[in-house]
């Protein structure tokens, strides 16, 4: 069993481990008269109130230990230093896992090139000083049918036009408006016949 510092740091309420009998005590302390206070021993278990830590439920905790430092840039990453190669002989096992690790990240690596790249796209060559870039082509569509033309209606000439009146019922009334704005219109319209 390992001895505490002789220097042992001090709670909030200034609860120290003594380095001799490994018990918690508050030491000695000088008044400003000059008097000593003594040394205090502390049950163990007791915790006094300004030691209790305030409450951090689980994700608050999480957020606690993720957060980043004061004065910290987002997105800068310390330099790493170069670890030189260990001349340490590596075991079969740490062989093969380091193959499959290589393998795992060549495999994301061409998963992420084939996604990267669109089918639809096609290969253009780069253009050349002096050349001309090709045209680019259309990619055929559904045609769309010719529409059948309508036929066209001579205009009926003044005479036949009077007898197709005389023939012919009345025009359809527009439809009535409806909601309060017809209302309206219906009340003045009875108000212009009632002034006639």
């Amino acid at each position: 069993m390992s001895l505490p510092p002789i220097n042992p740091d001090k709670t909030l309420a200034g609860i120290t481990v003594d380095p001799l009998t490994l018990n918690r005590v508050i030491p000695e302390s000088r008044r400003a008269d000059g008097s000593v206070r003594k040394e205090l021993k502390i049950r163990p278990g007791f915790t006094p109130q300004e030691d209790v830590k305030r409450f951090r439920g689980t994700r608050q905790a999480q957020m606690d230990a993720s957060a980043l430092p004061k004065g910290h840039i987002i997105g800068w990453v310390a330099p790493t230093p170069a670890v030189p190669a260990s001349s340490k002989p590596t075991s079969k096992s740490a062989k093969k896992n380091a193959k499959r690790k290589e393998k795992r990240e060549d495999q994301k690596k061409q998963i992420i090139a084939e996604n990267w790249e669109d089918d639809d796209e096609e290969d253009v060559k780069p253009v050349e000083k002096g050349e001309t870039p090709p045209a680019p082509t259309k990619t055929p569509s559904t045609p769309t049918p010719p529409k059948a033309p309508e036929p066209a209606t001579p205009p009926p000439e003044p005479a036949q036009a009077a007898k197709s009146n005389t023939t012919q019922a009345k025009p359809a009334r527009a439809p009535r408006p409806v909601g309060p704005g017809a209302i309206l219109a219906k009340e003045l319209a009875k108000l212009e016949l009632n002034k006639r």
